[in-house]
């Protein structure tokens, strides 16, 4: 029983994980190369797209999505989606992904002569299931080692988990007062009537016993 409730509680955490580490922001920096539009054709990997932008028609098997192909300072690529969020999950409230595009394109350079940028997106890159991040917002930096301290995420997830210390403490006070007696009482009135039927079990044996040695 205890591996199956360790067990739960690691699917848990690591669901909760998982989804705050595709939602909260990051960022990268980045030397931008090109931007372009595809058709993209959703199927099983639908669900890390966005829907479509506001305004445009839902329920569409296919539609045209702003991409942003970027090289980090390491020379490793970087593929970005850039589509507005509209006024769904995640709450970015995203609705200017033409303004970012235009952003990108104004902001692309070689590597003879580079132009650092720093992007901030969410999401993940998973090359197999044809995912990537979605670009929320960019800005030229003047540095390839240019550093962001992502204050947004330390006070999320602090405030994230002070919340979960309330309710664990909040929890466990309703648990003593509420279910620990409940369960107490059961628990002393089935030893009650264990420990009588254990007594009545003795007094039959006792009769059984004097009555074979009449």
């Amino acid at each position: 029983m205890t591996y199956i409730k360790w067990a739960i509680i690691i699917v848990f955490w690591g669901l909760i994980a998982s989804v705050l580490f595709y939602t909260l922001p990051r960022h990268d920096v980045v030397r931008i190369v090109s931007t372009d539009v595809r058709r993209v054709d959703f199927g099983d990997n639908s669900i890390f797209w966005s829907n479509a932008g506001v305004g445009e028609a839902e329920g569409t098997a296919s539609r045209d999505v702003f991409f942003i192909s970027a090289v980090r300072p390491n020379g490793k690529t970087r593929v970005y989606r850039n589509e507005d969020t509209g006024w769904i999950w995640p709450p970015y409230f995203k609705l200017n992904s033409s303004n970012v595009q235009a952003e990108a394109s104004d902001l692309q350079s070689n590597s003879a002569d580079p132009r650092w940028v720093s992007v901030r997106y969410y999401g993940w890159r998973v090359e197999i299931f044809s995912i990537y991040p979605n670009a929320v917002s960019m800005k030229a930096v003047d540095s390839p080692d240019y550093k962001v301290v992502n204050y947004f995420n330390i006070i999320f997830l602090a405030g994230l988990a002070i919340l979960a210390y309330v309710i664990h403490r909040r929890f466990k006070r309703f648990r003593e007062k509420r279910f620990d007696p409940l369960i107490e009482d059961v628990t002393d009135r089935f030893e009650a009537a264990s420990d009588e039927r254990a007594g009545r079990t003795g007094r039959f044996r006792r009769w059984l016993a004097d009555w074979k040695q009449t």
